[in-house]
């Protein structure tokens, strides 16, 4: 029997939808399903309202029926929600919210492991990434040097890199915060405030201090911020770590005035070693304070400037700090005791320099000789063993002995073929400009003070084995004393002296009311002042070679060599500029051989509102990146307040250092908005109506005959 064709349905049937499946899941903890549920079932409403499938509970079971797809999604979204119940977390309304945000996205991190990443916590509250774009951006400051957080308002850009820089700081990878703003309202509605210029910026800076006391003990910041472990300023004073031109910087030739350097010229470095200027950045005039240390040396820099020091709590702890000067300034003593040590350089590295006469002999001949060039050079001493030293260091010339104590320096071939020639040790003095140059006026020619530490250290042992000599103490170390009537040698005794590392001292002694000496048992007054130079040298540097002398210093130890910062005192306005250095510790010598630098090390450093820097502004903050550091840079490039016509340098920096290694920009959404819901959408909002805004005014310009997209007249030849 043949069949026909199949029935018609009936009219009003729907058409067969996906085959249905039921999945379920057993809580065997009545607690565990208590916290799933939520109070009133409010987490289970919220479920029901985010998942396709049907989901049922009775007793501790839940029933999800759907299409397998859809109770795949269900599924997922309650393992999750018991893995965050199992690690102790609370559920909240939100926590399913953003879950199920991330389940959507598809993306391999967990939600679980999400909203569980600690990062601090305090007083039983914790800080963590609430979104998939937060802890993305919580991964790239632990793996990156540099990391740009740009987004909108109410994602965490901010306090997420704050609470990264508590938590490095606590761990000791880094010894100090930095936090920073643009402060670009300062000149025109907080300037008009009343008070201190801090007290104008204070309540731009409120919402960094608001996130500290969220993450930090509040009685404890304080301490933190006078101890500058933690400092929050206005942008414009992270510039200001600067110098007046006319303060003198130390190069492989010798110093040179700080204004007169160059991009690419070399400085000295704390370690001795030349290191190449990077980076200058003109200041403009700022006030200037004069800081000098406890033994005379003394420059001049702006308060902002950097001073790398240790205090005696930090001595203990075997650690150095990079604080201000103006955080020093009226701190230098501790009772009776000085408080910030400053670093001393190494023995500086100087390029050699050919030299007309031998440096030790040099030494000698300033110290004991006679070098008039009226008549032959000769020389003075009770110690043979510098008479033949002197001998045995001058070519050509022998010591020819007068008495106990003098000996004429003549030349063996001063009368070879019956002609007279000149003695090579005065042509010497005459090409050094010393010929002439009696007791008061002596000094060391710059050519052997800027010159290798060989040539620097035996000119000035050869002073010391003739003017100087240890000085021993009972159950102290042994100094050094070097007396001269020459101020400027003493000078030069001094350069000497710090340019090896060491710390010099000097003083006057007047010859007026001295008690006079004893020639031959007869009292002979002193006609000319005494300049008595105290010297500390680092070990392994000899301060002599006479045997004795040498001996006595060996046995009681040299010491260690110290400098302190005496006084900090305002010293008037000057021009200045700052720069940066290419040493690993970025430090450089400045006058008298002082330890200075400008860049940040071992430093957490955050810029928000960073979309209200200028390109220059930008560029000054990135380069002041010193090691062992980290830089957070935040901000919404949708909320510029520059005025008219000024690029933002949050905008133009992501096309300059996008390719750049170690370097990351980080882009928040308004899915990452941890504020009220609403917030979101509110971001949405402007974006949507600022897309279709720019594509009317994109309209509008083709619409126009004869107009390109730039605005030029199309087809205009010059």
């Amino acid at each position: 029997m043949a069949q026909g064709p199949p029935a018609r349905p009936m009219t009003g049937t729907p058409p067969p939808g996906p085959p249905r499946a039921q999945t379920r899941i057993t809580v065997s903890d009545p607690k565990i399903m208590v916290n799933l549920l939520g109070a009133g079932d409010e987490i289970l409403r919220l479920v029901e309202r985010s998942v396709t499938s049907d989901v049922h509970v009775r007793g501790n079971e839940i029933t999800i029926t759907g299409a397998p797809a859809d109770n795949a999604l269900a599924e997922r979204l309650f393992s999750e929600l018991l893995e965050l119940i199992e690690k102790g977390e609370t559920l909240t309304t939100d926590a399913v919210r953003r879950t199920v945000g991330m389940l959507e996205q598809g993306s391999a991190e967990r939600p679980a492991e999400v909203l569980t990443l600690n990062i601090l916590s305090r007083r039983g509250r914790t800080i963590r990434p609430k979104t998939l774009g937060q802890k993305r951006y919580v991964d790239a400051i632990d793996s990156h040097t540099i990391v740009f957080g740009i987004g909108p308002a109410g994602t965490g850009k901010t306090y997420l890199a704050m609470a990264k820089a508590v938590q490095a700081l606590q761990a000791k990878q880094v010894n100090r915060i930095i936090l920073t703003r643009p402060a670009v309202e300062a000149g025109e509605r907080l300037g008009f405030l009343p008070g201190t210029l801090n007290e104008k910026i204070d309540p731009y800076l409120r919402p960094l201090y608001d996130a500290l006391h969220d993450m930090l003990d509040p009685e404890s910041i304080p301490k933190l911020m006078a101890a500058g472990t933690i400092e929050v300023a206005p942008l414009a004073y992270m510039r200001g770590r600067a110098q007046p031109y006319d303060a003198r910087v130390l190069t492989p030739e010798g110093f040179t005035p700080f204004g007169s350097l160059q991009v690419g010229d070399l400085v000295i470095g704390s370690n001795g070693t030349p290191t190449p200027v990077i980076g200058i950045y003109p200041q403009g005039p700022k006030q200037v304070y004069r800081v000098t240390t406890q033994d005379g040396a003394s420059t001049l820099c702006c308060g902002e400037h950097l001073w790398t020091v240790a205090t005696p709590d930090d001595k203990r702890r075997g650690r150095r700090r990079t604080i201000e000067t103006q955080e020093m300034i009226g701190k230098e003593w501790r009772g009776h005791t000085r408080r910030y040590e400053l670093p001393l350089v190494a023995p500086v590295q100087m390029e050699p320099r050919p030299v007309s006469l031998d440096p030790y002999a040099l030494g000698l001949l300033l110290g004991d000789g006679s070098i008039s060039c009226r008549t032959t050079p000769a020389f003075s001493t009770a110690d043979p063993e510098l008479a033949t030293a002197l001998e045995e260091a001058l070519v050509d010339i022998q010591l020819v002995r007068k008495n106990d104590y003098d000996y004429v320096l003549r030349h063996v071939n001063g009368h070879r073929g019956g002609v007279i020639v000149v003695n090579p040790v005065t042509a010497a003095l005459r090409e050094l400009g010393l010929a002439g140059a009696k007791s008061g006026t002596k000094f060391v020619p710059e050519v052997y003070k800027n010159n290798s530490v060989g040539v620097r250290l035996a000119v000035l042992q050869g002073l010391l084995d003739t003017d100087g000599g240890p000085v021993t103490q009972a159950g102290r170390t042994c100094r050094v004393q070097y007396t001269s009537t020459s101020a400027r040698l003493c000078d030069d005794v001094v350069h000497l002296v710090e340019s090896l590392g060491g710390v010099a001292t000097a003083r006057v002694r007047p010859a007026e009311g001295r008690k006079p000496g004893l020639a031959k048992g007869r009292p002979v007054p002193y006609r000319s002042d005494a300049y008595v130079v105290e010297i500390r040298l680092p070990a392994g540097v000899a301060p002599f070679r006479l045997s004795r002398k040498r001996r006595l210093y060996d046995e009681h130890g040299g010491g260690r060599p110290m400098r302190f910062i005496d006084s900090i005192v305002p010293a008037g306005v000057q021009e200045t500029m700052c720069i940066q250095v290419a040493a690993e510790d970025s430090l450089y010598v400045t006058d008298d051989f002082l330890v200075t630098h400008n860049t940040l090390n071992d430093a957490f450093i955050i810029l928000d509102e960073a979309q209200n820097t200028t390109p220059e502004q930008m560029k000054m903050f990135l380069t002041r990146l010193g090691f062992n550091s980290k830089i957070v840079v935040t901000g919404d490039i949708t909320q510029v307040d520059l005025p008219g016509g000024t690029s933002s340098g949050l905008r133009v920096v992501r096309e300059i250092l996008n390719n750049v290694e170690d370097v990351h920009f980080a882009q928040l959404s308004s899915s990452d908005v941890v504020r009220h819901k609403l917030v979101g959408e509110i971001v949405d909002a402007y974006a949507r109506w600022d897309a279709e805004r720019e594509n009317q005014q994109a309209q509008s310009v083709h619409a126009v005959p004869g107009r390109t997209a730039q605005g030029g007249r199309a087809g205009r030849r010059r």
